[in-house]
C-alpha cells in the first residue's frame, strides 16, 4: 500500500511541477504580417500621369533591393513609370505607405491602385510577366486579376 502513495505522491509532484513551468514559459512573439500598400497617391512619385507605376520600396543598404531594382529598370517606358523609392533618401514615403520590409514592389494603374505587389525577391520574368498582364491582361501566363501568388497583395 505504501508503494501505492508513494508512486501517486511522485505523479502528483510531477504534475504540479510541469504546470507551474508551463506557465513560466512565454510564447514565442507571433510574426507580423508584411503588407504592400493597396493604394498610391500618384502625385507621390515621378510621372504621376503615366498609365502604370511601378514603385519599389528599397533600401541602398540591400543586396536584394538592387537585383530588384535591375530588374525593375528594364521596364522603364512612356507606358510604365520605374520609381525606387531609397529607404535612406525617402524615408516619409516609405512611413507614409507603412513599408515593413524591403524590397517591396507595387504595380499600380493610373489611379494609383496597386494591382499586383511583390514581397522580398523577385525573378524577372515573373516581374516582367505581372507587368506586361496588368496592361494587357491575358498575355502572359498568369493575369493580373489571378492573385493566387504568394506574396502577391491586391485589392
Amino acid at each position: 500500500m505504501s508503494r501505492v502513495i508513494l508512486i501517486l505522491l511522485a505523479m502528483t509532484v510531477a504534475l504540479v511541477v510541469s504546470a507551474i513551468l508551463r506557465r513560466r514559459s512565454v510564447d514565442a512573439p507571433t510574426q507580423g504580417s508584411f503588407e504592400a500598400p493597396s493604394q498610391l497617391n500618384r502625385n507621390d512619385f515621378a510621372s504621376p500621369d503615366s498609365p502604370w507605376l511601378v514603385a519599389l520600396f528599397s533600401s541602398s543598404t540591400c543586396n536584394a533591393c538592387a537585383d530588384v531594382a535591375s530588374k525593375a529598370a528594364i521596364l522603364s517606358s512612356r507606358e510604365v513609370a520605374v520609381v525606387n523609392v531609397d529607404y535612406v533618401e525617402n524615408k516619409d514615403l516609405h512611413a507614409r505607405y507603412k513599408i515593413e520590409a524591403v524590397p517591396t514592389l507595387v504595380i499600380a494603374d493610373e489611379h494609383g491602385v496597386v494591382q499586383k505587389a511583390f514581397l522580398g525577391p523577385v525573378k524577372a520574368q515573373d516581374l516582367w510577366a505581372a507587368v506586361a498582364n496588368c496592361r494587357e491582361p491575358g498575355v502572359a501566363p498568369e493575369s493580373c486579376q489571378n492573385h493566387s501568388d504568394d506574396g502577391d497583395h491586391h485589392h
